[in-house]
């Protein structure tokens, strides 16, 4: 059995990993066209910020490490072509620009994304970063050392930008964040959990500017403003957090099965709609448990888990993959949100018959010190009480918090089951009566 995989990042080196340790016999080739990998992306905004200083700590295993359990590990190679009727690659070597052609028996892409160029005029100007690859994360940490960059633009108001904002603060920079929308993390929360966000980004000093375009940057060699349809501002740095591709391009021609933005989808044991053509990651859909179809989530927690599965599948089991239920979370300065299952918007536009709940608590007991507000929202099925999804938001406890809503969604329970669930309690935590357990109780 020869395996190769396409791409040496979260899915990919979980899956070769796992198949190596699976079929000890089969021959394992990984092609990565950078020079890096097992690499994590999540960690960037925090080396940027100075929060860490050694750029190894984002990656699980070096290359040597891999090479060295048996994988044929070959960095600089970028595979720039799929035949999937003989099987075979063509491969191009980017230290000496041969190309080659590959033969394989099981073929798994793991290619993931990157970042999306929006059309903004002179991108292309000096001290305009995004933060997606190792090498913008070094870029990116340079220019925000030099005491000459004081006025920081983030554009994008998503995880990563919210993550930068707060990089930025750290770095004692003057923040500006523009978000085109008409709140932040659209996306992901609803209007009761990123109004609250939005808050803290204000009260934190940051300029916040949504439902606002930008048009272009400004400058000669290097950015100094930007101008967007609300006005022109100062920038000696502008940031781009504007989300993600997959890196598909390279199978237009396959007649692969692709989302419109180029995911790649995949069945429950991660097989493409061609033949012994799986994949994973950032570059391909996963099922999700409630919306019960293939979507495009890009998180490192899902890359990883199907990764992991992928590695035995491609050594010959039928593993299914039980979904995701999109769990993530934020931190924005001194407020952290997170999400599990389905929001409002999805049950809406999925036609659901569904009712919501949303309560304002308190992380512990006001004899502790530090105690906090703290709102949870529930989605649930209006008949059944079964729950969907939850958001929290909050300055201390909120997202841990999200980690049982998963189970319990997980595990189908509803609101009646989630008000009496058994949580911890003691004075530092919780108060008696946790408040997913009030938001249970409260939902009707």
């Amino acid at each position: 059995m020869k395996i190769v995989i396409i791409g040496a990042e979260a899915a990919g080196m979980s899956a070769a990993a796992k198949a190596r340790r699976t079929d000890r016999s089969a021959e394992i080739v990984v092609l990565e066209q950078s020079d890096i990998v097992s690499f994590g992306a999540c960690g960037l905004p925090y080396f940027v910020g100075g929060y860490f200083d050694d750029a190894s700590f984002m990656a699980e295993r070096s290359a040597d490490q891999f090479v060295q359990s048996g994988i044929d590990l070959r960095v600089r190679h970028r595979v720039e072509k799929v035949d999937a009727n003989n099987k075979t690659l063509h491969v191009r070597n980017l230290e000496n620009s041969d190309v080659y052609v590959e033969d394989y028996d099981r073929l798994m892409i793991a290619t993931g994304a990157s970042a999306i160029r929006p059309p903004i005029g002179n991108l292309e100007l000096g001290n305009v970063f995004f933060l997606k690859t190792m090498a913008d994360g070094y870029g990116l940490k340079e220019a925000v050392l030099d005491d000459r960059v004081q006025n920081v633009v983030v554009v994008g108001a998503g995880y990563i930008g919210l993550e930068v904002v707060e990089a930025m603060k750290e770095r004692g920079k003057r923040v500006r964040l523009i978000e085109l929308s008409d709140r932040v993390v659209k996306e992901s929360f609803d209007p009761e959990i990123s109004e609250l966000i939005a808050d803290e980004i204000r009260e934190q000093g940051i300029e916040l500017h949504l439902q606002e375009s930008v048009i272009s940057l400004q400058g000669d060699n290097k950015v100094t403003g930007l101008v967007t349809d609300k006005g022109e501002y100062k920038a000696d740095l502008v940031i781009v957090c504007t989300g993600v591709l997959p890196n598909t391009q390279f199978l237009k021609d396959t007649g692969i099965n692709m989302l419109p933005n180029g995911a790649l989808v995949i069945d429950d044991q991660a097989r493409t709609s061609l033949p012994d053509i799986y994949a994973a990651g950032d570059c391909a859909t996963v099922y999700h448990r409630i919306r019960q179809e293939q979507v495009f989530i890009p998180l490192a927690t899902t890359a990883n888990k199907l990764g992991r599965m992928l590695g035995e599948n491609l050594t010959g089991a039928e593993k299914v993959f039980p979904g995701t239920l999109g769990s993530a979370a934020v931190k924005a300065l001194d407020i952290e949100a997170g999400r599990t299952g389905i929001s409002e918007a999805d049950a809406k536009t999925a036609g659901l018959d569904y009712k919501t709940v949303v309560i304002n608590d308190k992380s512990h007991t006001n004899y502790y010190p530090g105690q906090s507000d703290l709102r949870v929202k529930l989605i649930y099925e209006r008949d059944s009480n079964k729950i969907l999804g939850g958001q929290l938001v909050g300055k201390r406890g909120a997202v841990l918090r999200v980690d049982a809503l998963a189970a319990a969604i997980h595990s189908g329970m509803t609101t009646e089951e989630l008000g009496m669930l058994d949580l911890c309690y003691a004075p530092p935590f919780a108060r008696t009566w946790d408040p997913l357990n009030v938001a249970g109780n409260v939902a009707k």
